[in-house]
């Protein structure tokens, strides 16, 4: 496998019981520190898109956070072993979830993306992303190179991919649905499945692309017609990346000052809030306060990636790769979006904006990480783990 290439060359591994106190000190503190800071960037934009107020966005954001890095740091603490042995049933609650969306969804925008349980909206295909990689973990964590390179043992991994893909192309939802398949081929690749098989699906998408085009919904179509040529309808599909890159520009190499963005405060940024809540940092905080927040967004999926490669379990490194993937292009797709570099795809900045589902799911992916770190030595022993 990729990840155990040095394996050999590692300590042995170390099965040790210590308790929570001892715990709580392994954290990554690191790591904590910069997701805590990016919220904090996240609550001074939303501030801000607000005109100056904690109301209606900011207030609630920080109240979701502080509550989910209390589970992020209760989930830190449960061993590794014992989160491994739930990998696939979540899995398949994060099925039924998307399920019941199909079913019984709320309408936002022609799409059926959310649910409500128990007086809380939730968006189930932002879950399954981290619970694919926990079941594909599960189940490559003792494959031999043989098994990787048999195409009979690696069908049942792209089966559980594809299930979750179809299901949210279905809401439609094609930007998380993506990702969703994105992580769970990094898992794949980890693991030690052959990379040709993936450039062969790749140009086979290539070659078929014109076909699959014409089966995009229209909003979707147009949404490639406006990334290729934006002023071909600028006051509608291209408004809002024209808005966008107009923000983008204006804030300079210092920015406009807080509070003090033109396109911000006189509401031309459209979805400022959500999908576009970076042009904010740009426009107010210029050119230095942008490479700031990528920095910090850098730093944890450099973070998230060394936990994964100093883990001794395969288990861990494998999921531990899968979430910093996810964060990664999360970040990855809103920022080339924001730019103009791809199509508009409806995929947020995590931490940063308003939203409780994207929100709620980073943190819990989080928690799962630090407890890996924390774990990450512990000997997963040759049954009964899962």
């Amino acid at each position: 496998m990729i990840l155990e290439s040095s394996l050999a060359l590692r300590r042995p591994f170390r099965d040790r019981s210590f308790g929570l106190a001892t715990k709580f000190l392994r954290i990554n503190w690191l790591f904590v520190l910069c997701v805590v800071l990016l919220a904090g960037v996240g609550y001074a934009a939303l501030y801000s898109a607000a005109g100056g107020s904690p109301q209606p966005y900011a207030e609630g954001q920080i109240i979701r956070f502080a509550g989910m890095l209390v589970v992020m740091f209760a989930i830190a603490m449960v061993d590794i072993r014992v989160i491994a042995r739930f990998s696939w049933p979540s899995y398949a609650m994060g099925i039924v979830l998307l399920l019941v969306v199909m079913k019984f969804g709320h309408t936002g925008l022609g799409a059926k993306r959310w649910i409500t349980l128990g007086g809380i909206e939730i968006q189930p295909s932002e879950l399954i992303k981290l619970f694919l990689a926990m079941a594909l973990a599960s189940y490559f964590k003792r494959a031999t190179p043989e098994q990787t390179g048999h195409l009979l043992f690696v069908l049942p991994a792209v089966l559980a991919i594809a299930l979750p893909f179809g299901l949210i192309l279905k809401e439609p939802n094609l930007g998380t649905a993506v990702i969703t398949a994105a992580v769970g081929c990094a898992v794949m690749l980890a693991a030690g499945v052959r990379w040709w098989w993936f450039a062969i699906i790749a140009i086979i998408i290539a070659i078929l692309a014109p076909v699959l085009y014409h089966h995009l919904h229209a909003y979707q179509r147009a949404r490639i017609i406006t990334f290729l040529n934006p002023g071909s309808d600028p006051l509608g599909a291209g408004y809002n990346i024209i808005q966008s890159k107009i923000a983008l520009g204006s804030g300079g190499f210092f920015g406009q000052g807080y509070l003090h963005g033109t396109q911000d405060q006189l509401n031309f940024l459209p979805e400022k809030q959500t999908d576009f809540v970076f042009t904010i940092i740009a426009e107010e905080f210029g050119y230095l306060g942008s490479m700031a927040v990528l920095a910090l967004l850098f730093a944890i999926v450099t973070l998230a990636f060394h936990t994964a490669m100093t883990c001794d379990h395969v288990y861990g490194r494998l999921v531990a790769l899968g979430i910093g993937t996810n964060f990664f292009l999360y970040c990855f797709v809103n920022l080339s979006m924001v730019m103009g570099l791809i199509p508009v795809g409806g995929v947020p900045l995590p931490l940063i904006s308003y939203g409780g589902s994207a929100l709620t799911a980073v943190m819990l992916g989080f928690g799962v990480l630090q407890s890996i770190h924390v774990h990450r030595h512990v000997e997963f022993a040759d049954s009964g783990d899962f």
